[in-house]
């Protein structure tokens, strides 16, 4: 299966990575952040404006190497997509690996597939928020949704 997938090279080191994964993401993803998401079992939601939000359980947390959620609620309240829960039961991954003056980032949306009504409308919005978050390790000014 074709799961989203993106691989990206952050001038950052894992240490920054993993760290704004874990504790900066209202400063490159959703400034509407409530919850934790530093340690496996923490819950955090991510909302954009009032109609979409998507709820997440941290599955995995290993320090400079890999995280990963499972969405356990969602909704892309969005009135063209007739189903608007498609990311609940799916698994983001994270996994970082250190060259030697930056960081790879591989992001692995499981369940996120061509198949999928949400998968263009989706992958544009990781392409846009991946961007924001490699902006932001690499300046220091992330583009993030704001309230």
């Amino acid at each position: 299966m074709d799961h989203y997938s993106s691989t990206l090279e952050i001038k950052a080191t894992t240490d920054k990575v993993y760290g704004a994964l874990t504790r900066k993401i209202p400063l490159w993803w959703s400034e509407m952040f409530e919850g934790s998401s530093e340690q496996t079992n923490d819950i955090f939601t991510i909302r954009f404006g009032d109609s979409i939000y998507k709820t997440m359980r941290v599955k995995e947390a290993i320090p400079n190497s890999r995280i990963s959620w499972h969405v356990e609620d969602s909704r892309i309240a969005i009135p063209s997509l007739k189903n608007q829960t498609e990311w609940i039961g799916t698994t983001i991954v994270w996994e970082m690996k250190q060259n030697e003056n930056s960081s790879l980032l591989q992001l692995t949306h499981i369940g996120l597939q061509p198949s999928i009504e949400c998968y263009e409308i989706c992958s544009d919005g990781w392409k846009q928020f991946i961007n924001s978050l490699k902006v932001f390790l690499e300046t220091g000014k992330g583009n993030p949704y704001l309230k």
